[in-house]
């Protein structure tokens, strides 16, 4: 083909078949965003990267390289001006993600298709996650600085800036703030009053920290359960800790004349009361001259009793929990175990487990299921020689009475805790049994049976007297029993003084 004098290189190109644009299909690939394609000679062009201006095979004559060795040196992170953090249009950097792609090695090709999205990369929104995977899974927040989290960052995204200490920090505590702003304009709309409950947990270096968890029920009638505030007070045995919090919390977050009543796990003393009355009296118009104000926790309340139960068979309790241990600490024990309730024919279907001495219904179960394979225990022996550490007929019957004294509370605690939103109702009725129970044991001949249910009724009587009147008046608004249930609880438990408490 003759060639006009005087037309230019891209003159000469726009004449050759395969550049005639009428001919050319439009360019769809992402790569187009950061490559420009020059010609360097007559039916060559290359591909020149708009970042580090590296250069790479396109077309010579009819032949084209296409754009699949342009994508690695995007995607891969190979662009040494890209890693840099170089160049415009930074930010609008494109990666492919496909969330069903396994293994650990990069696909070596990635193509535009809907399954696999082309996400664009926003430093911004991972730094948010990453707040928000923290405050969710109670990570501490110098995983960002962990060389494994940041080798694995830096294979996901090489873009991705490292974080520090102070970074994430302030990401967390701005997530808090949007949080309970969010939070705030919501129970600004409440019609009713919030309830409180305090938890107060004390440190290694005694210092004590009170969490105020608030309830309260939305127009639509759903109940809420949020966690307010967590405050620090230096000294958690002072009469005025409690208030402090109380009082903070009421100020942070507006609820001046909306409080409805108050719930302790910490025991408050009578002097810490009278000081948080009036002070809590000045800015709250409180619901019966605060006559339904502070409450006490019946879990709190039933672990004390349980503790109560457990401290009066702290001997037998650790004899069987070693006796168990022994069976559990050694397959073969546990196989020759076995064997022996089988030989008895045991019918009891419990099997055997190690308690959590810091949760008393670990140890009521364990107790429990002990004592129904006592049987097997007392004949362990005359199979294995080496165990030599059965429990007498004295303990086994020392273990039921404990087991006896539990039984309540446990069922009381399972309702309690596993029935979704269980209703006050529930509440009134589980406390008044477990008073019935204990009035019963009182009269006991057996001095170990009485003491000890003294000792466990004057709990449970301190926590009916702060909660029996809230507790009532749910009954009585319940169409169910209005009346006739607090009459006839009521009776059960004051004997010939219930009309006064009645009439109250």
């Amino acid at each position: 083909m003759e060639t006009i004098p005087g037309e230019s290189n891209n003159q000469l190109a726009l004449t050759t078949p395969e550049a005639q644009p009428i001919k050319r299909r439009k360019k769809k690939s992402m790569v187009w965003e950061y490559f420009t394609i020059e010609n360097v000679s007559a039916g060559c062009r290359r591909a020149y990267c708009k970042r580090c201006k590296q250069s790479f095979a396109y077309s010579t004559g009819s032949k084209v390289a296409g754009t699949s060795h342009l994508k690695r040196h995007i995607a891969k992170g190979t662009c040494r001006a890209l890693l840099r953090g170089q160049g415009q249009d930074n930010n609008q950097f494109i990666t492919p993600y496909n969330p069903k792609m396994g293994g650990s090695e990069p696909p070596k090709r990635r193509y535009r298709s809907p399954s696999s999205p082309f996400i664009p990369f926003d430093q911004d929104r991972c730094r948010h996650e990453i707040a928000r995977m923290i405050i969710m899974h109670e990570y501490p927040l110098h995983i960002v600085e962990h060389p494994g989290f940041i080798a694995f960052v830096q294979n996901l995204q090489p873009q991705f800036d490292k974080m520090s200490f102070n970074t994430v920090q302030g990401d967390c505590v701005a997530t808090y703030l949007r949080e309970k702003q969010s939070l705030m304009n919501f129970i600004e709309g409440i019609p009713g009053r919030f309830c409180l409950t305090l938890d107060m947990w004390s440190s290694n270096q005694t210092l004590g920290y009170v969490f105020i968890t608030g309830h309260f029920v939305d127009s639509g009638w759903k109940l809420h359960r949020r966690v307010f505030n967590v405050v620090m007070e230096p000294y958690p045995d002072s009469h005025s800790a409690l208030s402090h919090a109380i009082a903070a919390c009421l100020s942070d977050w507006s609820l001046e004349g909306k409080l409805f009543s108050l719930t302790f796990n910490h025991p408050l003393s009578e002097a810490g009361l009278e000081n948080l009355r009036p002070l809590l009296c000045v800015k709250n118009p409180l619901i019966l001259n605060g006559q339904l104000l502070i409450r006490n926790c019946i879990a709190r309340t039933m672990s004390s009793m349980a503790k109560d139960v457990l401290g009066a068979g702290q001997e037998i309790i650790k004899k069987i929990r070693d006796s168990v241990k022994y069976v559990k600490m050694s397959e073969s024990h546990d196989d020759k175990f076995i064997q022996v309730k089988n030989q008895l024919q045991v019918p009891s279907e419990k099997s055997l487990f190690l308690d959590n001495q810091t949760q008393w219904n670990t140890t009521y179960q364990m107790l429990a299921a002990a004592s129904e394979l006592k049987e097997v225990f007392d004949c362990l022996d005359t199979y294995d020689p080496d165990y030599k550490l059965a429990p007498s007929m004295e303990d086994w019957k020392l273990a039921e009475t404990l087991c006896s004294f539990l039984k309540p509370l446990f069922d009381a605690a399972s309702i309690l805790t596993t029935t979704t939103l269980p209703t006050v109702i529930t509440f009134f009725y589980e406390v008044w049994k477990i008073h019935v129970d204990l009035g019963r044991s009182i009269t006991s001949e057996d001095p170990f049976i009485s003491n000890l249910a003294k000792a466990m009724q004057e709990k449970i009587d301190k926590y009916w007297k702060d909660c029996s009147l809230v507790l009532a008046m749910a009954v009585v608004m319940d169409p169910r029993f209005k009346m006739k249930l607090v009459e006839f609880s009521f009776t059960k438990i004051y004997g010939e003084d219930a009309p006064t408490y009645i009439k109250t």
